[in-house]
């Protein structure tokens, strides 16, 4: 790729190939703890009324950027670390089924722990879910791979664009009323005890259920298949061989991705609650893959240089790290700690995003100096495995 060292570079060590799918992976926990922060910070998070205290602009950044983007960035990379699982078992002539069999019971397991005690929004458990779909089609070829994702995506963003427009002929308009009641409930149990938070989770959890299998499992499951894709033809490996692809998803892609979070965002901060929101699910369905493809086009050139190194320890241990986020969120927001839901600023919780995320870039690398996984990652290792991997550098 012009102006990449790495084009300069074409033999280079697998760890050494690993940094940027890692690069990418701590990246990516940026924009999910700038999206699922406001779980915590306010009741009205996708309770279909605008909150008051709300501030237009970070609304409009965190709409417009990172919702419904990053989950697809992660899901990309969740694909393409599968292929590295496949080449794993293969190097070590372990049969393959049981051990992502295993691998996908343990995430199941921490994902709805995650849920009924941290976030109900988790997602571990959808691609513990997605994740058997995509081992069941592991032999398909990558060009298959890509139809296919290609194919859900769109169906599944025309059928919403089709309901949004439907939406927007029929809806009956929303009860604020009744629907700041229910805010109220939520912030007090969040602002209660342990018991009382756990209970909100458990009473959100179906609502949160219908959101993943009708709007999220479709793109989810799409991002697989091309992260999948990606990873037979080691599109991160060797990304000097697909110049043209990331030139066509900077130049096209990019805009396009650009357009369709622009009018996303535009309905999200100005229209919350009407039919048009329908409408700008499945605008975004369509068009925010293309803008998590820039990121990474435009990521992978960042990670040519030194920044790379700043991300990578982050994303390897990356899921201790999403837990942790919410379990930090849950400390600040909620009755596990100081309870503050509901009162603290949109900047002001911006700028806690921005300081939590400098925190667990800082404690990655300084955790992986002695330690070889994080601790989730040796708990999933030590399941998928079965057997106990040293945890501590020699």
């Amino acid at each position: 790729m012009k102006g990449m060292s790495v084009s300069t570079q074409p033999r280079l060590s697998t760890q050494s190939r690993l940094v940027r799918l890692d690069a990418l992976r701590g990246f990516a926990l940026f924009g999910i703890l700038a999206v699922n922060v406001w779980a915590f910070a306010t009741g009205y998070y996708v309770s279909g009324i605008a909150d008051p205290a709300r501030d237009p602009a970070i609304q409009w950044i965190v709409s417009m950027f990172f919702e419904t983007k990053f989950y697809l960035l992660f899901s990309f990379l969740f694909g393409y670390s599968f292929t590295l699982q496949m080449d794993a078992a293969a190097r070590r002539g372990a049969a393959f089924w049981p051990r992502m069999l295993r691998r996908h019971i343990g995430l199941a397991v921490i994902g709805a722990a995650h849920a009924v005690l941290l976030f109900h929004g988790d997602i571990l458990t959808t691609y513990a879910v997605l994740g058997l779909v995509l081992l069941a089609l592991r032999g398909i070829s990558p060009r298959r791979a890509v139809w296919l994702a290609v194919s859900l995506l769109l169906a599944s963003g025309a059928l919403w664009t089709l309901l949004g427009v439907l939406d927007m002929l029929t809806r009956t308009p929303i009860d604020a009323t009744m629907v700041s009641a229910r805010v109220a409930e939520t912030v007090a149990a969040y602002q209660g005890t342990p018991e009382t938070v756990v209970a909100e989770h458990l009473r959100q959890l179906p609502g949160t259920l219908e959101l993943v299998v009708f709007v999220q499992a479709p793109s989810t499951l799409a991002m697989f298949l091309l992260g999948f894709a990606a990873g037979k033809r080691q599109v991160l490996a060797e990304p000097w061989r697909y110049r043209a692809l990331w030139s066509w998803l900077l130049r096209a892609g990019l805009p396009v991705g650009l357009v369709g979070a622009g009018f996303y965002a535009h309905i999200a901060v100005n229209h919350t609650g009407s039919g048009a929101e329908t409408l700008a699910i499945g605008v975004s369905i369509l068009t925010a893959p293309l803008l998590a493809g820039g990121y990474i086009a435009a990521l992978l050139r960042l990670f040519d240089t030194r920044a790379a190194a700043v991300f990578a320890p982050a994303g390897r241990v990356a899921l201790s790290n999403y837990i942790l986020q919410s379990a930090i969120l849950g400390v600040v927001f909620t009755a596990y700690g100081l309870g503050l839901v509901g009162t603290l600023s949109y900047s002001a919780v911006a700028g806690l995003v921005v300081g939590i995320y400098a925190v667990q870039l800082a404690l990655s690398a300084l955790w992986l100096r002695s330690h070889r996984y994080g601790p989730l990652e040796w708990l999933l290792r030590t399941v998928t495995t079965g057997a106990w991997p040293v945890v501590t550098r020699q």
